[in-house]
């Protein structure tokens, strides 16, 4: 049972992150720009979010839930403004060179986009619903009645997450090659602008 709540885990974890989003776009361009390492760095940030929720959902944290529910506005607030800032830094980047960068090479960068996508994914009080109708869907919470098969459901969570962030990095690597640095600055321009639209839409959904 534990085995196949570990499977079940990995579709929901899959699930929650497969959406291209404000953290897909992020993973797009730092593929593009720095590598598939730099790029499933950023994701796992995502994946670390999406566990989170999963584990208040799955294991019934019903406290942390209410939290959540309580503090929606600021939530909001930071992660519009946080979305806002990253898009017209997006927006401002140069066309990055597109020859294959060291895959070995780490730095502050890739803290910095780990810590990014983190922040993005748990300050959207959306991410938490869409947790919720993944796991109506599937029903993988009322399974999780013990320590081992809770701890089953959640490594399962961050493997599928995880396993989404390797699959968009390879699918963005084996394309980049056609990317110019004309494409990526017009890439970099449509990303940061639809990073400013969503963080926008965030802030604007407070007043309605």
């Amino acid at each position: 049972m534990s085995d196949y709540l570990y499977l079940r885990g990995i579709a929901i974890g899959f699930a929650i992150a497969a959406p291209i989003g404000p953290v897909g776009l992020l993973c797009i361009r730092k593929a593009l720009a720095d590598g598939r390492i730099a790029a499933f760095v950023a994701g796992l940030g995502a994946a670390m979010a999406d566990t989170f929720f999963g584990a208040v959902v799955g294991l019934g944290l019903g406290v942390v839930s209410e939290f959540i529910h309580g503090h929606t506005h600021v939530l909001k607030i930071i992660g519009g403004l946080f979305m806002l800032g990253l898009g017209l830094h997006t927006w401002r980047a140069a066309a990055a060179s597109l020859e294959a960068p060291p895959e070995g090479v780490r730095g502050p960068g890739m803290a910095r986009d780990f810590l990014s996508t983190f922040v993005i994914t748990i300050s959207n009080p959306g991410t938490i619903l869409g947790v919720v109708g993944v796991f109506a869907a599937l029903g993988a919470s009322a399974q999780a009645t013990t320590v081992a098969t809770q701890l089953q459901l959640v490594a399962g969570i961050f493997t599928g997450s995880a396993l989404w962030w390797a699959v968009l990095t390879e699918m963005t690597i084996a394309i980049r090659a056609r990317f110019t640095p004309e494409r990526m600055r017009l890439f970099n321009h449509i990303s940061g602008a639809l990073l400013m639209g969503l963080g926008g839409l965030t802030l604007a959904s407070l007043l309605f």
